[in-house]
């Protein structure tokens, strides 16, 4: 009788885009990466795509994709992301579920989940349905199937729930082994209590529903998933694979099942490493073990269930007293901050279904004015949410509209769908898990309810609904006094982050002083198409004046807008909105003379105090400065001045140390030491000089070495947090280019050029990238070029030559 482990990763962050630019704001928690999902994808999602296997010597033998052979489950928002921001990890997640239906008998790995990882049992009927067909739509657009099995957000789990994802088409689900209540073997009338002895995760179980369908459950093996998350067991690989191996029952007369399921962020984020030690166990069990590695999916066809089950309703896996984490101060915290209490979950999510219900008649009014279904329309509004391309909302239009809807309409259609999609967005679970109100979890949501409460106060004309929110958020109070409560975290961080079409001139105006922008281009979520862009320049300052259009790739709604914008050792940018109402001629005309007085002006380098009065006169619907713009497009400006100057400083580094080396090597023949000034000169000079070095192709260690003998001469002091990550990037180009061009001798050379001259270096680079790249370059083409080579083709012994140097030097392992 065949035994089986499975191991269950789920994977997830919660949404984190700012809702009005529908990308994602920098971190600084999250440094030295730009923001959270960023630094988890190199430190968990990646690694786990392309997870080593060493061999004895410390050598990469093999680079397996754990996901494969695992189950596993993303969250839709963080697949959304990592699609457009991480498009190679996210290639190989998909990959991997097509690979594991190889393996696992055609039963993909890849499980769906609630769409964002609101706790679903607390959802009210229709929010709790929009999630479900929500997740199961963007699981089935992106992996190109059905789901079998739907992971619930914190396990978090009721009979309704699960009647509603049976509904839908889920097979199974996964449970923390306290969930379950009371068994009895299939036929039999008597249930038995679990709460004694536990129950049983060696076997799948049946649950039955109230609306007459069943649902099978894994309970999995809590005490190793407990070692595995909390215990630091991937410390060692063996010891977890025996930790698995043991937990097989002998006499049993049923195939096992060991199954442990854990966050998937402990492989790699929470435990560095732990990809690694998940992929030594996985590839361990496929090659040496007598059970076999499974999903979910086929050991259920396999193994139908002969048990059923009852649960504790409104139970979770990661809260002891049910599901009051997320509503209550229930004492479950993270443990980080002694004293803290969460008094304030319970006036949050009163504060927010409060807000859900205000909103929830005014969707069924509006729209119902403009959907035949204005429920079911939101429950197909998924599809847009991926797609918002013209096509797609063609589709959606026809099958969902009363009528055919003219261009203003259906900007409010997608305006009143945009607002309940927010209204969904801001329940997820993760304002409520943690330990303040003032976390960037919880600040989260509450961007996500501002804008709601935007779009509804548009929509209806009312200014009313965001007052008695508020009110509510005032008994939420912070553990942190000056924090305040959540009244004062919304004015202070909801607000600032509103950005409306002419904060986004503003923003493109400002961009455009220190860059040519494109005249269409996609600037966060919208599209800007400029017209009669002007610029002036003199003596280092610089104006520009344009008109553009700004469209939201959502809604469509369009607003046209003319600005200006200067730079003179800052930067400003005032704006001159354009009304849809007719223009008052004499107005215009009058602007349009002062415009030509301020160029004229400014040309002339005459009064610059005029040309900014002139400017706020005739652009007077905002003015905005460097302060006024997202840290992100901040940092952009500095960086394109910062790299102007280094440009011109590279320049005069060179011709400085040029002119004073010659006096320099003078000076220890007087007893004199160099200046500190000239070592300062010295080190950035001998800085560029080495990164010429390596953008030379080939690269000439020797080259590099002499460089390194004078620069030790000199006593320059190498600045390795500057060097490292350039030198880096320049190898990983490299690198890529002899992955892309197999055919390309000469980029295989140059790379192997470039990792000699790197062992001269005086420090050590990340090669992690570089590796992943080369042992791709070795296994697509050792094989094909070994075997030419097997046949006296002379060119294919030298290439084969190189390859196994590069495996040296990269510790990657060649065996012929």
């Amino acid at each position: 009788m065949e035994n089986y482990i499975c191991i269950h990763g789920h994977f997830y962050q919660p949404p984190r885009e700012n809702p009005w630019l529908e990308a994602i704001e920098r971190q600084a928690s999250a440094q030295p990466y730009h923001d959270w999902n960023k630094r988890i994808t190199a430190e968990c999602y990646m690694p786990n795509s392309i997870a080593r296997i060493l061999d004895d010597k410390g050598r990469i033998d093999r680079i397996i994709n754990n996901y494969s052979r695992i189950s596993f489950n993303f969250g839709p928002t963080l697949l959304s992301w990592m699609e457009a921001e991480e498009p190679e990890t996210y290639a190989r997640i998909l990959e991997a579920d097509i690979m594991s239906r190889d393996r696992f008998s055609g039963h993909g790995s890849a499980m769906a989940q609630g769409y964002n990882h609101a706790i679903l049992p607390l959802c009210n009927n229709r929010d709790r349905l929009t999630q479900v067909i929500w997740g199961i739509s963007d699981f089935t657009r992106r992996f190109g199937r059905r789901p079998e099995g739907m992971w619930m957000p914190e396990t978090a789990v009721d009979l309704q729930t699960l009647d509603v994802m049976a509904q839908q088409g889920i097979k199974f689900v996964v449970l923390a082994p306290h969930q379950a209540k009371n068994i009895r073997k299939r036929g039999e009338s008597k249930w038995q209590s679990v709460a004694d002895y536990g129950i049983d995760t060696g076997r799948v179980y049946e649950i039955e529903l109230p609306g007459g369908q069943n649902m099978a459950v894994f309970f999995y093996n809590g005490v190793i998933s407990s070692a595995v998350g909390f215990q630091r067991l991937l410390g060692d690989g063996s010891n977890f694979l025996n930790r698995l191996m043991g937990a097989f029952s002998p006499g049993r007369d049923y195939s096992q099942l060991v199954h442990i399921a854990v966050d998937g962020e402990t492989f790699g984020h929470h435990h560095q490493f732990g990809e690694m030690a998940l992929a030594f166990v996985i590839d361990k069990i496929e090659s040496d073990m007598k059970v076999r590695l499974t999903n979910y999916g086929e050991y259920l066809e396999k193994n139908p269930p002969s048990w059923c089950a009852e649960i504790w309703d409104n139970s979770s896996w990661s809260c002891c007293h049910g599901v009051e984490r997320w509503r209550e101060d229930c004492g479950c915290s993270t443990g980080g901050n002694p004293g803290w209490r969460q008094k304030w979950r319970a006036p949050l999510r009163r504060a927010l279904d409060e807000l859900r219900d205000r909103l929830e008649p005014l969707y069924a009014s509006e729209a119902g004015n403009l959907f035949n279904d204005p429920w079911a329309a939101r429950n197909d509004y998924i599809d847009l949410i991926m797609d918002h391309e013209p096509e797609a909302a063609g589709r959606f239009f026809e099958a969902h509209a009363r009528r055919p809807l003219d261009d203003k309409e259906r900007i409010r259609a997608l305006e009143l769908l945009e607002m309940q999609r927010h209204a969904l967005l801001m329940y997820t679970s993760c304002g409520w898990f943690f330990d303040d109100l003032a976390g960037i979890e919880t600040l989260q949501v509450l961007q996500y309810a501002g804008r709601a409460i935007q779009l509804a106060e548009k929509l209806s004309g009312k200014s009313d609904i965001e007052a008695p929110f508020l009110e509510t958020l005032d008994e939420a109070k912070s553990n942190q006094p000056e924090k305040g409560n959540g009244r004062d975290l919304y004015l202070k961080h909801v607000r600032p982050s509103i950005i409306d079409d002419p904060d986004i001139a503003a923003h493109y105006a400002m961009r455009s002083l220190f860059g040519n922008f494109p005249q269409r281009a996609d600037f966060y979520s919208r599209v800007i198409d400029c017209r009669d862009m002007q610029t002036v320049e003199r003596d280092g300052d610089k104006l520009i004046l344009g008109s553009c259009a700004i469209t939201s790739k959502i809604t469509g709604e369009s607003s046209d807008l003319d600005f200006a914008a200067i730079y003179q050792r800052t930067a400003k940018a005032c704006l001159h909105l354009k009304k849809p109402e007719p223009i008052d001629k004499e107005y215009e005309d009058a602007r349009q003379k002062k415009i030509a007085e301020m160029r004229g002006v400014f040309e002339k380098e005459q009064d610059m105090t005029r040309v900014f009065r002139l400017m706020e006169e005739c652009f007077r619907d905002g003015c905005f400065e460097l302060a006024n713009l997202i840290e992100d497009e901040r940092l952009e400006i500095f960086e394109r001045i910062f790299m102007a100057a280094v440009t011109d400083f590279r320049a005069h580094a060179r011709q400085m140390f040029a002119r004073i080396t010659p006096v320099v090597e003078l000076m220890p023949g007087l007893d004199m030491k160099p200046m500190p000034r000239f070592e300062a000169i010295a080190n950035e000079h001998f800085h560029f000089q080495l990164l010429d070095d390596f953008l030379r192709r080939p690269v000439l260690p020797d080259a590099v070495r002499s460089l390194l003998k004078t620069a030790e001469c000199l006593n320059i002091k190498w600045q390795e947090n500057r060097l490292e990550p350039e030198i880096r990037s320049i190898i990983e180009t490299l690198a890529r280019e002899a992955l892309q061009s197999p055919a390309d001798t000469a980029a295989r050379h140059n790379l192997t050029t470039a990792l000699r001259a790197e062992k001269i270096l005086p420090f050590a680079v990340n090669f992690y990238e570089t590796q992943n790249h080369c042992y791709a370059l070795l296994r697509n083409q050792y094989p094909e070029i070994k075997a030419a080579a097997d046949k006296g083709d002379p060119d294919a012994v030298n290439s084969i030559e190189e390859l196994k140097t590069l495996g040296t030097l990269l510790s990657i392992k060649v065996d012929d």
